[in-house]
């Protein structure tokens, strides 16, 4: 039992740098996903244009605001806070390893000074390239940026609003035209890609707006997205950079890995999940509020303790945790989500070798937690009491030789048979957020 235990762990990190169908990975590829799986904890940023307005980047379309309307904010729209430093601090000091960061949502708006529109933050009175300030900065500090870039587009004539399933009220009545649009996000991927030094990942988000239908999953897009193409500069670009999208689907040809969309890997609770899982990398990510982009209104902050335990679980399920922040329009990071960012990286102070550079999937997610791997260790999250004095690991083989709590090194009791190992929690202080028992082989 114990050498199929490791056999196993072995099969889990070999399956999750297989290629996606016919695509063939570089080895810096390769080494890439390993490493994008050992950082495990990111922040998402979601900022632009958009946050003037303070009801979430969504506010264009939900409130059918017109293209010449909208592009008023771009005369308002003044970070004149934003502070790269700032940012990257926080991400540190929630313990996070990289940032994947807006460079363009839904709205068109670009964060960089791109050559190929006027629709950008440099034609704002702020006047300045906050991505290469950001990118810059992550640089400076060994932390690892990815570009979020839109495939959808409101504002855009060229875009296909035609058959696009939002944007419907910004006031377009032209023709589109693909062929250009193809062109123009090609333009704008090159100069992510040559100007702001190493890019870790591209997330793409927006293929399911030119979906057949939300129930059918498996209707092909309405247009060719020229993927293979897209895909293909992106590499030769960047052969390292990781390719995501956030498409709800199996990854396609040419992705790095696979990302899950307020859910855990498998789930369906938002219902445009449920996607089978692949044996790429995995990454679930979520809000800190109920909003991905500034929302005055929205007061529903999570608490710490929920916040921590979604990413215990995502570890659990072999997949990354990217925590999203949604700076206000000043550019400033609101001090309810910095609170919580700090009061996390306080806590992986003392707990974060059970997280950075583990690997999941070694037992279903059990009511009272997880389990997680590493080398020779297995980590046992317990996320609530049991009721008993002990708790029983199911699945878990012969080998052990030792169990400690992973905060004072507390040295617990244990008894193994063929169906799992009981740890015995004599003496043990629950933690209030997860009590972590380190299991040696």
């Amino acid at each position: 039992m114990k050498k199929l235990l490791f056999t196993g762990l072995c099969l889990i990190l070999i399956a999750v740098s297989l290629p996606a169908q016919s695509y063939i990975p570089t080895a810096a590829n390769q080494t890439a996903r390993a490493e994008f799986q050992n950082m495990k904890f990111g922040m998402f940023i979601h900022w632009g244009a958009s946050s003037v307005l303070g009801s979430g980047e969504w506010v264009m379309n939900n409130r059918n605001i017109r293209v010449k309307e909208y592009q008023q904010l771009q005369k308002v729209f003044n970070p004149i806070d934003f502070n790269a430093k700032a940012w990257v601090d926080a991400a540190q000091s929630a313990g996070m390893n990289y940032i994947t960061i807006i460079t363009r949502h839904h709205d068109g708006f670009s964060n960089w000074d791109t050559r190929a529109s006027d629709w950008k933050i440099t034609k704002t009175p702020y006047g300045k390239d906050a991505l290469k300030q950001l990118a810059d900065e992550c640089h400076a500090r060994g932390m690892k940026i990815f570009f979020y870039y839109s495939l959808l587009d409101w504002f855009r004539n060229d875009y296909q609003y035609e058959t696009g399933k939002t944007g419907k009220g910004t006031g377009r009545t032209g023709k589109s035209d693909w062929n250009s649009y193809i062109r123009f996000m090609k333009e704008q991927l090159t100069e992510l890609l040559t100007q702001y030094g190493t890019v870790s990942g591209i997330w793409f988000d927006g293929h399911w707006d030119q979906l057949d239908n939300d129930v059918d999953k498996t209707l092909q897009s309405k247009v060719d997205w020229h993927y293979n193409e897209i895909y293909e500069l992106i590499h030769r670009l960047q052969p390292a950079c990781l390719i995501g999208n956030n498409h709800h689907l199996l990854p396609l040809p040419g992705e790095d890995f696979q990302m899950f969309e307020k859910d855990l890997p498998g789930n369906n609770t938002t219902g445009f999940g449920g996607a089978a899982i692949s044996a790429l990398p995995l990454e679930t990510c979520e809000t800190m509020n109920d909003s991905w982009g500034y929302n005055i209104t929205d007061r529903k902050f999570k608490s710490v303790k929920t916040l921590i335990q979604y990413m215990v679980k995502a570890a659990a399920h072999n997949a990354n945790f990217l925590l999203n922040v949604g700076p206000m329009p000043t550019g400033t990071i609101q001090p309810e989500f910095t609170d919580t960012l700090a009061a996390i990286g306080k806590w992986m102070k003392v707990n974060g070798a059970s997280i950075y550079g583990t690997r999941g999937n070694i037992i279903p997610l059990q009511s009272w937690g997880g389990v997680n791997a590493k080398e020779k260790t297995l980590y046992v999250h317990l996320l609530q009491s049991t009721g008993f004095p002990y708790v029983f690991v199911p699945g878990i083989p012969t080998g052990v030789v030792g169990a400690v709590t992973l905060a004072d090194g507390k040295k617990l009791r244990f008894t193994q048979q063929k169906e799992g190992v009981f740890i015995y929690l004599d003496g043990v202080t629950q933690d209030p957020y997860d009590t972590v028992i380190q299991l040696n082989y």
